[in-house]
Order: C-alpha cells, then structure tokens, then sequence
C-alpha cells in the first residue's frame, strides 16, 4: 500500500513510480500485442512516466472521508498499473483514449470528453490506447485513514 500523505505530496514521477509498481494482470495479457494491452510487449515498466499531480484536498462533510482531487497523466503505451481506492473516483477524460480494464467486469473504452465513475474498492487499469498523453480529472471521495491508493501485481 501507498502513504496517501506521501503520494499527494510528491505528485511527481516519484509518486507515479510507486502507483505503477503493478504489471500486467497475467502472462497471457503480457504476450498480447501492444495494441491489445496499451503497452509495449517487451515494456520492462509499462507505469513508467505515469504522474498523479494534487489539486486539492478538502474533508469531506461525512464525517472521517475526504475529497481528493488529482491531475493523472499516462503516456502514449502506458498504464497506471492495476490498483483500487478506499472510496469512489469520479473522473473525465481531458484528452487521450483510455481503455480502463477492471478485474470483475469488461473493459470500458474511454475517449476525449468521457466521465467515468469506478465504485469503491473495485481494482482498475487505465491503459493509454491512444496517440497523445492522456490527461484525466480524477475526484476520489475517500477514507481518509487509508492509502489513496493500493497497488497489486
């Protein structure tokens, strides 16, 4: 798990290392071609250059959440890594083409314009399958005693 003080501080490669230290979810998705996974196949850090800069952070009015608000950029053949988050993301996608893959339900296919909402808990992995760095708006409302995020392999 990642410090959330920790990661929200830095907003920096520094931090995207840390959320993108997941691979792909199996060896099979690993040997697919890059247009299938977003990635290289031979990619040794599908994460690497992946950022997460902080907006804001205000307490939420329930009551031990709070609302987190962060700028994500994912490179042309990248990805964030598999992860999940104490509390709901609300997001939008300011540029790019994402295809955001989920371990309990099929991949959705993102694109400039697009919001998405990514229930509390369910793990996620936003691929760039575009030609241009992605940038999203993501809002979490969180438990503000967890990890902003939870990475896993």
């Amino acid at each position: 798990m990642i410090d959330r003080r920790s990661l929200l501080r830095t907003g920096t490669a520094a931090a995207a290392g840390a959320l993108g230290a997941a691979s792909l979810s199996s060896p099979a998705e690993a040997a697919e071609p890059a247009s299938r996974t977003g990635g290289h196949p031979a990619d040794p850090d599908p994460t690497a250059g992946v950022t997460r800069t902080l907006l804001q952070e205000h307490p939420s009015p329930a009551a031990g959440w709070e609302a987190v608000q962060t700028l994500v950029q994912i490179p042309r053949h990248k990805e964030s890594g598999r992860h999940s988050h104490p509390g709901i993301e609300v997001g939008y996608i300011i540029r790019g083409d994402v295809l955001m893959v989920f371990d309990d339900r099929p991949p959705l296919r993102l694109r400039t314009g697009d919001p998405f909402f990514i229930p509390n808990g369910v793990i996620h992995n936003a691929r760039n399958v575009g030609t241009v760095t992605t940038m999203m708006l993501s809002t979490y409302v969180v438990d503000e005693t967890k990890p902003l995020v939870t990475t896993y392999p």
